[in-house]
């Protein structure tokens, strides 16, 4: 008797379901409970994609923490989070650990955001280039009016986040900054709090996730966006008109013309067809998609929408 439980057991757990004594129930793309680390850039994105999916399938419930980049990837090396919502895939050494615990691992890129550059609407400065933008965080530009036709004075400060937001790890790539004690950064505990110190100090230069405020038909959106200028960047080092500054639209982001640009991905650490599969195929594969133009980005595969025109 207790080798046909047994066996019973076996054929309902090769066939997705759990239903022995003592075996927790697997999670499938339509029921179920997963915790999901989130960069808290893509804090606004995140939500509305599994708000989404929740509503479609009312039994599947996503527990979503918000953590720099840093500690949401370590959360998914570590089994406490199943996905992860990160800026880049995982690196050869954190591959390692998943090769370790013989998971397979899976970075699908779902959409490109962007960093956002923002300053008070008393500073009346709006236009600034990636050579100016290096030269600050290498210490050469320190004070606004050292950049081209500012018209702000005092020194700059730079606001991030936190010290280990996918924000500034971005930045420091980009222009292969390693070094910035010398610097004058200022940190805060998220995008929000960034958008409210910088709306009170005029010199300072604020680094965003572009979701926070592209999302047009967002009460929130429109309330963080008021009272502060989103600066055009160019990637000439020297300029002859505003059209070669960008702004982080999502034509310019879909365009690749705006520089700060950058992916978004989902990591995953799923080993059976469940409940993070059932969103990354929902927001890759289907009107997940859709969700992401409306909030201004650009998605790596647009949702075909089909028009019938009658004559």
């Amino acid at each position: 008797m207790k080798n046909g439980l047994k066996g019973a057991c076996l054929a309902l757990l090769m066939g997705g379901i759990s239903g022995c004594s003592g075996d927790k129930p697997l999670d499938s793309p339509s029921r179920g409970t997963i915790t999901v680390a989130v960069d808290e850039s893509f804090k606004p994105l995140a939500m509305q994609l599994t708000d989404a999916y929740s509503g479609i399938y009312p039994d599947t419930h996503f527990e979503l923490k918000y953590r720099p980049e840093r500690e949401s990837i370590a959360m998914l090396l570590k089994d406490s989070a199943r996905l992860a919502f990160t800026t880049r895939p995982l690196t050869r050494q954190e591959q390692i650990a998943f090769d370790q615990q013989k998971i397979i691992g899976k970075a699908e890129k779902i959409g490109t955001d962007g960093v956002a550059l923002i300053v008070s609407k008393n500073n009346r400065d709006s236009l600034i280039t990636m050579a100016e933008l290096k030269a600050v965080f290498s210490g050469q530009l320190t004070q606004w009016q050292q950049l081209k036709g500012a018209t702000e004075t005092g020194p700059i400060t730079l606001v991030f986040d936190n010290n280990n937001s996918s924000n500034l790890d971005f930045v420091l790539r980009t222009f292969s900054i390693t070094d910035v004690s010398k610097l004058r950064i200022f940190t805060t505990h998220s995008n929000k709090e960034v958008i409210e110190y910088v709306r009170k100090n005029p010199t300072a230069l604020g680094f965003i996730g572009v979701n926070w405020i592209s999302d047009g038909d967002s009460p929130l959106s429109g309330e963080l966006s008021a009272d502060m200028r989103v600066l055009g960047v160019s990637d000439k080092d020297n300029p002859t008109s505003i059209k070669d500054y960008y702004q982080p639209f999502q034509r310019n982001l879909g365009l690749q013309t705006y520089p700060l640009r950058r992916p978004v991905y989902i990591l995953s650490r799923e080993t059976h067809p469940g409940l993070g599969g059932g969103l990354i195929n929902y927001i890759a594969r289907d009107a997940g998609s859709l969700l992401i133009e409306k909030l201004g980005l650009w998605p790596v595969k647009p949702y075909n929408r089909e028009v019938y025109i009658r004559k």
